[in-house]
């Protein structure tokens, strides 16, 4: 039963640290593409470690309509710039 304890203990302050070191720019994100940016689902792309300006350019073409993806185009398409910056350095940094 210690064990069991100390186990749930040790994912609590993982995830919390995670919730709390995260920005509330990728919440939505989160839900794809996992919250280390690695997901479980092949068909969305692992995010984590790629460059920030890669990031960038993707969300940018996304928001503009010139990479067409009906999902991903929803999603950044009210992003401002300031957010897109936001995700594409967090993602970079993971």
């Amino acid at each position: 039963m210690k064990k069991l304890s100390f186990l749930s203990i040790i994912f609590a302050s993982t995830f919390l640290s995670f919730v709390h070191a995260a920005p509330p720019e990728v919440a939505t994100c989160v839900a794809c593409h996992g919250p280390e940016g690695k997901s479980t689902n092949p068909i969305y792309p692992h995010l984590a470690g790629q460059h920030a300006a890669y990031l960038k350019k993707q969300l940018i073409a996304f928001k503009a309509g010139t990479r067409k993806d009906p999902v991903m185009g929803a999603m950044a398409k009210p992003l401002s710039k300031k957010q897109i910056d936001v995700i594409a350095k967090y993602y970079s940094e993971l």
